[in-house]
């Protein structure tokens, strides 16, 4: 190559450089300018995000405390709901218990009061009843004896009627 024709592939090369820095330049300037606005309008957002998210802030401390408290108390609940349930256990099982043994009792009545209403039963028809029906036997065999003897005639009324009241 010619020492000419270098020269203007140098200045070339010097004037692409150039116009590089140039735009590197200028888009190094239009960067800050558009970092310039982007933090900008983050502050402006900042402003506005930062009250809530102070209020956020406040807000889960209180919920945090709040729950805290809750779990405190559903805790407390829970122990003394235990506890309650375990005396009406074992309220139940004693009643459970004095039931039964009030129904073996009663049981226990029950078949004396039938076993002595069988006895009493069984004593009136034979110390009563039977004692009733013979002295009404010997009755009856004593009068039908001396309506024999003394010769009252029967009618057939008197039979038929008789028979009527066995039969």
């Amino acid at each position: 190559m010619t020492s000419e024709t270098l020269v203007y592939v140098m200045t070339a090369a010097i004037v692409v450089a150039a116009v590089a820095i140039v735009v590197q330049t200028a888009l190094l300037i239009a960067m800050f300018l558009t970092s310039r606005r982007l933090k900008q309008r983050i502050l402006e957002f900042l402003a506005k995000v930062e009250p809530m998210a102070e209020s956020g802030q406040r807000f889960l401390e209180e919920a945090r405390a709040t729950f805290g408290d809750l779990s405190t108390r559903t805790s407390d609940l829970l122990e003394l709901t235990r506890k309650q349930l375990g005396r009406v256990d074992e309220v139940l099982a004693e009643a459970t218990t004095r039931t039964r043994v009030q129904m073996d009792r009663m049981e226990m009545v029950l078949d004396d009061t039938v076993n002595r209403f069988q006895e009493t039963t069984s004593l009136l028809q034979n110390g009563i009843m039977k004692p009733l029906r013979q002295i009404s036997g010997l009755t009856i065999g004593v009068r039908t004896a001396l309506s024999a003897l003394l010769g009252a005639r029967r009618t057939v009324e008197q039979a038929t009627h008789d028979e009527e009241m066995f039969i």
